[in-house]
C-alpha cells in the first residue's frame, strides 16, 4: 500500500466509534489556542473580556458554517484568531469620546462591532476572486510564495511550543514521545490518533506527578482544579450583541487585510497536506465568504474573530484521516463543551507544558509541507527573483515577532508577521520580473501543492 492509498478520505469507513476519537483528536488540538484568546482579552479588558463558553460555540458553529459555505469539501476547523488582540487592547485602551466613562465590560461590544465589519470585508475580496477567476489570482501566489509563507505560518508558531513546553519539560517530552511512538508503530486505529493518545497519556502522567508533589518549573502546582470546581455543571453561556462605533471599527476593520491573507496561506497548506485543489473547488471565493461571515456572526453575539487553525492541519498530516466529517465532528464537540462549563474548565485545566510538547509534532509538520512544497515545485533558487522573493518572506514572517504598528484614528492597528510575509511575498512576486507561472500548466506541480487538478486525474497515473 503506497502513501496516497494509505489515506482516509471517508472516515465513516472506520466506524463511529472511532470517527467521535478523531473528532476528540482534533478538539483537543484547538482546544488550548481557542481558548487562549478569551484568557489574553480578558486581561486587557480587566476580567470583563470575552466568554471562554462564548468562544467555544463559536469557534465550533463557525466551523460547521464554514463546512457549509464550502461544500462541505475543506477539513478545516474555525478557531480564536490571534491577529485581533492588538485591535482588543487598542479599544480597551480608548479613554476618549463616548469611551471616556465606559467600564471594560461596556467598551467590549464595540470592539467586537468593528470585529463584524473585518469579517464583513472578506466579501470584497471573495468578490474580486470570483469576478477576476481563481486563476489570475493565483498567478500572484506561485510556489515561491505559497511555500515560504506556509513555511513561516508553522514555524511562527515555534516559539510557542518551546514556551509552552519549558513549564514542564517531563510532560512536554512524554507528550511528544507517545505521538512519536504511536505515529511511527502503532498499528490500526492507534497509528491515527497519536494526538489524542499523547494528551490522555501525559495528562495520567500529570495526575501522578502532581499526586507525588512535583511542581512546574515555576514551582506552580502541575494541576488546578479550583476553576474546574467552581464552574457549574450546565449553563447558558453570556451572548451579548455587539455594537458599532467608527473609532472602533478602525481600530479592528483594518486587520482584516492580514487576516485574509493568512486565510490564503492556511487555505494552500490544507490544500497541500490533503492533496486536494480547495483554491478551484469550492474555490477560494467559498473559502473566504465562510472565513468572514463565520467571523462576523461570533462577533455579532460577543465572540472573537474566527480564523482557520494551524494545529488541526497538523492533525490532517499526522494522523492520514483527511475527512471534513472528523472536523465537524470536533466542531460539534466544542459546541457541548460551551453548554457545559464544568467540562470545559476540567480540559481547561490540562498542563500548557503537554500543549507545548503535543505543537512540536503539529507546528513543525506545517513548515515540512511548506518545503515539501518547494522541493517538489522544483523552484529555481538560481534565479535572484526567487532568492529575494522567500527571504523577504521568510524575515517578514519571522523576523516582525510583534507584527507591524500602525497608528490611525486614535487607535494602534497591528499588522501580524504573516500578513506582512504574504502582503510583501505578493508584491514582490507581482513587481519583479520573471513571473513566468501560470496556474494549471504543470498538472503534477500543482497537486503537490494541493492547488492543481484532483489528484484522481487520469494524467496523474
Amino acid at each position: 500500500m503506497n502513501e496516497r492509498n494509505s489515506v482516509v478520505r471517508d472516515a465513516r469507513t472506520l466506524g463511529i466509534p472511532k470517527m467521535l476519537l478523531l473528532g476528540l483528536q482534533h478538539m483537543f488540538a484547538m482546544f488550548g489556542a481557542t481558548i487562549l484568546v478569551p484568557i489574553l482579552v480578558n486581561n486587557y479588558f480587566n476580567g470583563e473580556g470575552l466568554s471562554i463558553q462564548v468562544t467555544l460555540i463559536c469557534a465550533g458553529l463557525g466551523t460547521l458554517f464554514f463546512h457549509l459555505c464550502t461544500k462541505l469539501k475543506v477539513p478545516a476547523f474555525l478557531g480564536s484568531s490571534f491577529a485581533f488582540l492588538g485591535g482588543f487592547q487598542a479599544v480597551a485602551n480608548l479613554d476618549t469620546g463616548i469611551f471616556a466613562n465606559m467600564t471594560m465590560g461596556e467598551k467590549l461590544p464595540y470592539a467586537c462591532g468593528g470585529i463584524v465589519v473585518a469579517g464583513l470585508l472578506y466579501l470584497v475580496l471573495a468578490l474580486i476572486v470570483q469576478l477576476v477567476g481563481v486563476k489570475r489570482v493565483m498567478h500572484f501566489l506561485p510556489p515561491v510564495v505559497t511555500g515560504p509563507i506556509i513555511i513561516c505560518i508553522g514555524l511562527s508558531l515555534a516559539p510557542s511550543a518551546v514556551s509552552n513546553a519549558s513549564t514542564n519539560w517531563i510532560l512536554a517530552i512524554i507528550a511528544l514521545a507517545v505521538v512519536i511512538f504511536f505515529n511511527i508503530w502503532g498499528k490500526g486505529m492507534l497509528r491515527i490518533i497519536p494526538i489524542l493518545l499523547g494528551v490522555t497519556i501525559s495528562y495520567a502522567a500529570a495526575l501522578i506527578l502532581n499526586a507525588v508533589g512535583m511542581t512546574n518549573a515555576d514551582g506552580s502546582a502541575i494541576l488546578d482544579f479550583s476553576g474546574a470546581a467552581a464552574a457549574s455543571l450546565v449553563g447558558l453561556p453570556p451572548f451579548q450583541l455587539c455594537k458599532f462605533n467608527l473609532t472602533a471599527i478602525l481600530a479592528m476593520a483594518p486587520i482584516a487585510i492580514a487576516a485574509m491573507m493568512e486565510h490564503i496561506g492556511d487555505i494552500s497548506a490544507i490544500s497541500a497536506t490533503v492533496s486536494e485543489n480547495f483554491m478551484e473547488d469550492p474555490g477560494l471565493q467559498r473559502t473566504l465568504i465562510g472565513d468572514g461571515l463565520a467571523t462576523s456572526l461570533s462577533a455579532l453575539v460577543g465572540g472573537p474573530a474566527n480564523t482557520t487553525y494551524g494545529e488541526n492541519t497538523g492533525v490532517l498530516e499526522l494522523s492520514r484521516v483527511h475527512d471534513p466529517r472528523v472536523i465537524r465532528i470536533a466542531a460539534i464537540f466544542a459546541v457541548i463543551l460551551g453548554f457545559i462549563p464544568k467540562v470545559a474548565e476540567l480540559i481547561g485545566s490540562m498542563p500548557t507544558a503537554i500543549v507545548g510538547g503535543v505543537s512540536f509534532i503539529l507546528y513543525g509538520m506545517i513548515s515540512a509541507i511548506g518545503v515539501r512544497n518547494i522541493v517538489e515545485n522544483k523552484v529555481d533558487f538560481t534565479k535572484s527573483r526567487n532568492l529575494i522573493i522567500a527571504a523577504v518572506i521568510l524575515v517578514c514572517g519571522l523576523g516582525f515577532s510583534g507584527g507591524l504598528t500602525f497608528h490611525v484614528g486614535g487607535a494602534d492597528i497591528t499588522l501580524t508577521s504573516l500578513a506582512l510575509a504574504a502582503i510583501f511575498g505578493i508584491l514582490l512576486n507581482a513587481i519583479l520580473p520573471g513571473n513566468d507561472y501560470e496556474f494549471g500548466n504543470d498538472i503534477r506541480g500543482d497537486v503537490s501543492r494541493g492547488l492543481g487538478q484532483n489528484p484522481q486525474n487520469s494524467e496523474l497515473k
